[in-house]
């Protein structure tokens, strides 16, 4: 196991590394840390928990010249929230080095302060890709040209969310031999087409699949059938006791509707979405870093990548467009070798996206809660068994009685058998329900000669 004296580090990074309590590398670390000192590209593809963000904070920590005042790294994440956590665990590069100058660069914060403040530029930039775009290319008081290493966080998250134009923007305008490090959960086809337009000499570390970072999760489908997402997670409530429970929407209305109903069912919930004020948002920070709460409503960007502690159960309201965003969902419980339990909850229209998973390998338990009981339903997908369909039977029947000598026409012999079932099948089915119809209708009749005779 590699460990961190391994990597021949400076003093200002050891003590650094000392500062946050690190014994040994994660394994992403590991993968991570001498690739990038190495001058690599790097891909690293892994769940958020693994420590990737001190797998480039602590190589930034050794590359940066202090004495050269200018940016040196830019590292970008698609929402202010993981800017801010970002932001925090660089700070404590400050503590082992008070010359390395880092800078938070995103929306809510007074623009003109900001502008003023880069009189003197930070040797490393943490931010949105919409605000550093805007100061660098629009305002042009931050020169994130000058620096040699970007760091791509969630990159997944930036390209579905539209944001990718203004790394690319940002990016275009950046050196020819710009060190490009992304890390993401997944890496759709067309993220890999950006990122070959940057990267060269690329390194990818994939521990999408490692064993030992494998989450113990049950997955269970819930169906919504006439009711809402609001109304299903209120049914099924009572009967699961969470530590701390994250219910993850599809877009900020959804999320914003359920968090409502659940406060207006007198539960208290920490709301995590786009839609909020900037003071809304340091306050629903605040709430997670106390663990005051016990249930998290959030879209998949706005949980993306922030660390809550103690998820045991994760609510699904419907699927994702990106599937694989799904195993990100439920993988943020079960971990550290603890059980965890993902709630997807289905409609109608989920039925592909819940098959296309089945074909993945997730297994799925399907199950309703009513009168205080967990039921078990049939497994989802499984055709019901029509009482009046035999054929089936019937086909088997004379599949089995195939003789060892194989005839001449033996396969146009049974074909026409199985027609002639499956016909006979259709008559008696047809006359069945003829002999039905008239039985009501004589009953009809009956009722209706009682009721004139009284």
């Amino acid at each position: 196991m590699k460990m961190f004296k391994d990597f021949n580090l400076k003093e200002t990074t050891n003590k650094f590394i000392e500062l946050n309590n690190f014994k040994k590398p994660t394994m992403i670390q590991g993968e991570v840390i001498p690739s990038v000192l190495k001058g690599r590209d790097v891909v690293a593809i892994s769940a958020t928990g693994t420590g990737k963000t001190h797998s480039f904070l602590i190589p930034l920590m050794e590359m940066i010249d202090v004495e050269k005042k200018c940016v040196q790294a830019v590292i970008t994440t698609p929402t202010r929230e993981l800017a801010m956590q970002i932001f925090n665990n660089a700070k404590i590069m400050c503590d082992a080095n008070p010359e390395i100058k880092i800078k938070l660069i995103t929306g809510g914060i007074n623009k003109d302060k900001m502008i003023d403040s880069l009189k003197n530029q930070p040797h490393i930039v943490i931010g949105t890709p919409g605000r550093i775009k805007d100061l660098f290319l629009n305002e042009s008081v931050l020169r994130v040209d000058s620096a040699s290493i970007y760091v791509l966080d969630e990159a997944d998250m930036t390209l579905e969310y539209g944001f990718l134009e203004d790394v690319d923007a940002i990016c275009g305008r950046m050196k020819d031999n710009l060190q490009m490090l992304a890390f993401s959960a997944t890496i759709p086809l067309s993220l890999k087409h950006f990122l070959s337009k940057y990267m060269h000499n690329i390194k990818v570390i994939d521990l999408s699949d490692n064993d030992n970072s494998k989450a113990k999760i049950n997955h269970v489908l819930i169906p919504c059938k006439h009711m809402s997402y609001s109304q299903t997670i209120l049914s099924i409530k009572d009967g699961f006791i969470p530590y701390v429970c994250l219910i993850v929407a599809n877009t900020r209305d959804e999320a914003k509707q359920i968090a409502n109903d659940l406060r207006n069912n007198n539960i208290d919930v920490v709301e995590i979405h786009g839609g909020l004020e900037q003071r809304e948002r340091k306050q629903a920070m605040k709430q997670l870093s106390n663990l005051k709460v016990t249930y998290v409503v959030a879209t998949d960007i706005a949980s993306r990548g922030i660390d809550i502690e103690g998820i045991t159960h994760v609510i699904s309201c419907g699927f994702p467009s990106e599937l694989d965003f799904y195993i990100h969902r439920s993988g943020r419980t079960g971990r550290n070798n603890k059980e965890g339990t993902c709630f997807a909850l289905y409609k109608d229209n989920d039925d592909k996206a819940i098959k296309t998973l089945l074909n993945k390998g997730i297994s799925f338990e399907h199950k309703s809660f009513k009168n205080g009981i967990w039921k078990n339903l049939k497994t989802y997908g499984e055709k019901r068994i029509n009482k009046n369909d035999l054929s089936e039977k019937e086909i088997a029947k004379k599949l089995s009685k195939k003789s060892n000598k194989v005839k001449p026409g033996y396969k146009k012999k049974r074909k026409e058998e199985i027609e002639k079932i499956k016909r006979k099948e259709k008559r008696e089915f047809i006359k069945n329900q003829i002999k039905n119809q008239r039985k009501e209708f004589f009953k009809k009749q009956q009722r209706l000669k009682n009721r004139g005779e009284e």
